[in-house]
C-alpha cells in the first residue's frame, strides 16, 4: 500500500498545475481580446471604402448644399402641405416627365361651391 502511495503523491507532484484565476480587473480575458482582434481587422478591411466614401463626400457635398439652398424651401412647403405620406402610392413618372403622386383611396367627392351672391340678369360671371 506504501509504494502506490508513494507513486500517487509522486505523480501528483510531477503534473503540471492549473493556472490560478485572474481577477476580473486584471488583464483581459480571450473574448474581450477576440472582439479586439476582430474590430480592428474589420477597421482595417473598411478603411479603404471609408476613404473613398470621405473623398466623394468631398466632391459631392458642394453640390449638395447648393441643392438643399434651392429646393429647401419648396421641399419645406410640400412637407407642410402633405400631412400623412402613408396614404399615397409611390411616385410614379410619365413618358412625358411628368410625376404623379395617387392618393391610395380617393377623397371623397367635392361638393359643388354655390356662389355667395346670385349674378344680376344680363351679366355673365366669368
Amino acid at each position: 500500500m506504501k509504494p502506490i502511495l508513494v507513486i500517487a503523491l509522486g505523480l501528483m507532484l510531477t503534473t503540471p498545475l492549473p493556472a490560478t484565476a485572474q481577477d476580473e480587473g486584471e488583464g483581459r480575458s480571450l473574448m474581450e481580446r477576440g472582439a479586439e482582434l476582430f474590430l480592428k481587422g474589420l477597421s482595417q478591411e473598411m478603411e479603404p471604402a471609408l476613404r473613398d466614401l470621405r473623398d466623394m463626400a468631398g466632391k459631392v457635398g458642394p453640390s449638395v448644399l447648393s441643392f438643399l439652398e434651392q429646393m429647401g424651401p419648396a421641399l419645406a412647403d410640400l412637407a407642410e402641405r402633405v400631412e400623412d405620406w402613408s396614404v399615397y402610392e409611390m411616385p410614379e413618372m410619365l413618358p412625358n416627365g411628368d410625376i404623379l403622386i395617387r392618393r391610395k383611396t380617393p377623397l371623397p367627392e367635392a361638393q359643388p361651391v354655390v356662389p355667395a351672391e346670385p349674378t344680376p340678369p344680363g351679366m355673365t360671371d366669368i
